[in-house]
């Protein structure tokens, strides 16, 4: 009788254990309450500067925000699980719970904030065109009409210059900004837009130096903020990690580590929650 009675004791033990370890935090619980096993944020996988995945692993400006922001919010750098956040993707894989967070370029938007949450911003960047060093026949946006422009699929950015600024430009839609570059170096395009930091970053690999160049035409604001799925409190959290970013420093080491090679131009960090329009 008492060994039956250790036996049943002993199983209620295993079973605790086993529910316990079921219900741990990360991707295997709940996330947002933060030093759980894994956290899964999104980022872009073909943006040098920005993020970027190499042999020796990721690297970017927008991966050392989001490690920092993982950081504060209770994961360690190896608890991190990066997945690759294409633009026409970020939106559905925040909705879904593929992803805790996206850290990828991902411009604040009135019609993106209908369907997730953003904390930030914490880049202010401006959206130009790279061109051809050699090419002399674009110096200003209205130079794009009747020019193959190109951009992602999901990009806000050529629709802009086409609906704003050169509404005869041939839009030319690619799966990846890589793509655009192989096709503006062919001269099957002739300009690539997006962001300037996201170009500058394109332009100072070193199999490019001197092959390409910005336009240098700051044509709207582009305000990166860290999308959440709506209705998030990882949101309040991550506001809180890149006011302490900007404040201690790590934000402007940040910069100067990723964009410093390129001898971009960026704006003062932006004030957390303050969009430019």
């Amino acid at each position: 009788m008492k060994l039956r009675k250790v036996t049943a004791a002993s199983a209620a033990v295993l079973a605790l254990a086993v529910g316990a370890t079921a219900c741990g935090g990360g991707k295997d619980d709940d996330s947002s309450s933060g030093g759980g096993k894994k956290i899964a944020v999104g980022i872009k996988f073909d943006q040098p500067g920005i993020g970027q995945k190499t042999p020796q692993g990721y690297s970017g400006f927008d991966v050392d925000v989001a490690t920092y922001v993982a950081k504060k919010l209770g994961y360690g750098a190896d608890q991190i699980e990066w997945k690759e956040s294409k633009s026409a993707d970020r939106e559905t894989m925040l909705q879904r719970g593929d992803v805790d967070f996206i850290a990828a370029s991902y411009s604040i938007t009135p019609e993106r904030q209908q369907k997730v949450d953003f904390a930030g911003p914490y880049l202010l960047a401006h959206q130009d065109v790279l061109i051809r060093a050699d090419d002399n026949t674009i110096k200003s946006p209205a130079d794009l009409n009747k020019k193959k422009l190109c951009s992602v699929t999901g990009s806000t950015s050529a629709q802009n210059v086409k609906a704003e600024l050169a509404p005869k430009a041939q839009l030319q839609q690619y799966p990846t900004y890589s793509a655009c570059l192989t096709g503006l170096q062919s001269k099957a395009i002739d300009a690539l837009t997006t962001d300037d930091s996201i170009l500058a970053g394109y332009a100072s690999q070193s199999q490019f130096k001197g092959k390409f160049k910005l336009g240098g035409f700051k044509m709207t604001n582009e305000n990166y903020g860290i999308g959440v799925k709506k209705g998030s409190d990882l949101k309040a959290k991550i506001y809180k990690a890149l006011e302490e970013m900007v404040s201690d420093g790590s934000w402007q080491k940040a910069v100067d580590k990723n964009f410093g090679p390129a001898d971009y131009k960026n704006e003062q960090a932006p004030k957390i929650g303050e969009i430019k329009s």
